[in-house]
């Protein structure tokens, strides 16, 4: 009689350690995702920041270059497309084109003497560069959450209670295509 209380005990044990596994995997998984929304939301103050930023650049831009009216145009058309994006993935995107319409507006600059001396130019440009390098730090750091989660997603035995709870993989933030990764090329 004993071997049998002997083993209900060990199966007891058993489930509870079970249980409790369940438990933790699952707790991690909220803390995880927590941290990719707060990275996110980090992610999304510089972005506002820059945001912010590009209309003072763009009119500091257009009262030296009234003929690059395409480049200031495409600056404007990107940053609406931030404003308007819904989905995460959309927001990533459009973040992404604006980071390369900027570079356009710099490039544009580059062609204007008198616009890199201005001192409004110089500081709004500093401004921008600061952030842009928060927002390449707060991107390291939202990759790097949303690169546990989703390795923790997908491993056994994790990924089990991923499948039951329905939590799905995120998207890096990463730069879109090619010519975002190439340098700008600036001729006169």
């Amino acid at each position: 009689m004993t071997w049998l209380w002997i083993l209900i005990g060990v199966v007891a044990a058993i489930i509870v350690i079970i249980v409790i596994w369940y438990i933790v995997s699952y707790n991690n998984f909220i803390k995880m995702k927590n941290s990719i929304e707060e990275a996110f939301a980090t992610i999304d103050v510089y972005l506002k920041k820059r945001f912010d930023l590009i209309p003072n650049l763009v009119e500091t831009v257009k009262g030296y270059a009234e003929h690059e009216k395409g480049t200031l145009e495409q600056v404007t058309a990107a940053r609406t497309n931030v404003a308007n994006s819904t989905t995460t993935e959309e927001r990533l995107q459009n973040e992404n084109i604006l980071t390369g319409t900027l570079r356009s507006l710099f490039a544009v600059a580059e062609a204007y003497p008198d616009l890199k001396a201005n001192t409004n130019f110089l500081d709004l440009q500093n401004q921008l560069n600061m952030v842009e390098t928060d927002i390449a730090n707060a991107r390291k750091y939202y990759n790097a959450n949303v690169r546990m989660f989703n390795t923790k997603l997908e491993t056994f035995p994790t990924n089990l209670i991923a499948r039951k709870f329905k939590f799905t993989k995120q998207p890096m933030f990463e730069v879109e295509n090619e010519t975002e990764r190439e340098n700008v090329k600036v001729q006169f």
